[in-house]
Parts: structure tokens; sequence; C-alpha cells
């Protein structure tokens, strides 16, 4: 994984975190679904277990991390294609 991610989708307490892995055959995305939450002492803390209340939104985050890196492999190839042509 790279040291930043590529994209950040947040619904509430519950986020999707998209990596951007660079390869020989092109990049190549992973993804991360995290909720984050205050302990006992205030500070705040992120954790992948998610409860009863959060499977909608991870589901609809899922989606719209699908959309986004769908988009950026379609952006990708077309690059790809423009470097190949030049």
């Amino acid at each position: 994984m790279t040291n930043s991610p590529a994209h950040k989708i947040r619904i509430g307490s519950v986020s999707a975190i998209i990596w951007r892995n660079p390869s020989e055959k092109g990049a190549w995305y992973s993804l991360q679904i995290t909720r984050s939450y205050k302990n006992g002492d205030d500070e705040w803390r992120n954790t992948d277990a998610l409860g009863y209340d959060d499977a909608l939104t991870a589901a609809k985050l899922l989606d719209l991390a699908h959309t986004w890196i769908t988009h950026q492999l379609e952006a990708d190839r077309k690059g790809r294609k423009e470097v190949q042509a030049a």
C-alpha cells in the first residue's frame, strides 16, 4: 500500500479508505472499511469491527467505493493507451 490513501469516503462514523497500488501491469486498488469511535479516555480510535447498525452504511460505502475505483481504472487504462500511442 502507498503512504496515503487515493480516496476516502465517509458516512457518519464509517469510512471506506481506497488505496492505489502501482504494478508493472498497471495500478490495482484495495480498500478498507473502518469505524471511528471514542474510547474511555475520550480519544478517537478506528476499528474494522462493525455493528448491526453499520451494515447498511458499509454496504453503501462499498457501492460508492466500487464506482470510484471503476472510474479510476477506466482513467488509468485511457492514460496507458495515450502513453503507448505517443
